[in-house]
């Protein structure tokens, strides 16, 4: 039926019909439609822990910048139960780029030793990536700049323990301004993810007299483990 002829009939019927006022669009009218962008690849384990690294490495939110050799990560196993987190860098992990080096990290990993760990089988990282001028305490606007840092190792590891390693650790994580004796010894959670406090390898070579406590507190870290199996 050509166009005359159906118009007639919808008149017939009483049928108004509208007609356009614009010319129809014909190809060369169609507005070009942008093909869309592909949906973005999340990406994996690996390659977050990798971004991660090089946000930490590109870091200038403080002046800490300004004065390190380089920023510590963190280091170990990517998938480990444990999560050891200490205070900062010190002038050995600023000159190696890894946290608890030197004769801390010495006696760090025989502690880990002692209670059946070996350091490739847990995750250790710092508070602070970069390290504080002569080794003084950090200040709050550096503890601030480096929290996502830390969050988002945490998150990515997922750690079923975490052990807090020293009285700056224990305190900022925490939020508190309790001493290091009070603290230890209690099982406290982080999120959801259970914490204890020990003594810092740092402060046991300097007071020898206090390392059968943190055999203690170490004891009682594996406890707290062999609870959530």
């Amino acid at each position: 039926m050509d166009n005359a002829t159906r118009l007639q009939y919808l008149e017939a019927m009483g049928i108004d019909v509208w007609v356009c006022r614009h010319q129809p669009f014909t190809q060369e009218h169609i507005p070009e439609i942008a093909e869309p962008h592909p949906p973005a690849l999340r990406m994996d384990k690996d390659e977050e822990w990798r971004h991660l690294q090089q946000q930490v490495a590109a870091c200038r939110q403080c002046k800490l910048c300004e004065t390190r050799t380089q920023t510590v990560f963190g280091v170990g196993n990517r998938k480990a139960s444990w999560m050891l987190i200490g205070e900062a860098p010190g002038q050995d992990e600023d000159l190696q780029g890894e946290p608890f080096v030197g004769k801390a990290g010495q006696l760090l990993n025989e502690m880990l030793r002692a209670i059946g760990l070996q350091r490739e089988e847990v995750y250790i990282a710092n508070m602070l990536k970069c390290r504080p001028p002569r080794n003084r305490d950090p200040e709050t606007a550096e503890m601030a700049a480096c929290r996502d840092f830390l969050q988002a190792q945490i998150q990515l590891l997922q750690p079923k323990l975490i052990m807090a390693v020293g009285r700056i650790a224990a305190q900022n994580l925490l939020e508190t301004q309790k001493s290091l004796t009070a603290l230890r010894g209690h099982c406290y959670h982080l999120a959801d993810t259970p914490l204890v406090v020990i003594h810092h390898p740092a402060y046991l070579l300097r007071s020898p007299q206090e390392k059968a406590k943190t055999w203690e507190d170490l004891q009682f870290a594996l406890s707290v483990y062999k609870s959530l199996e």
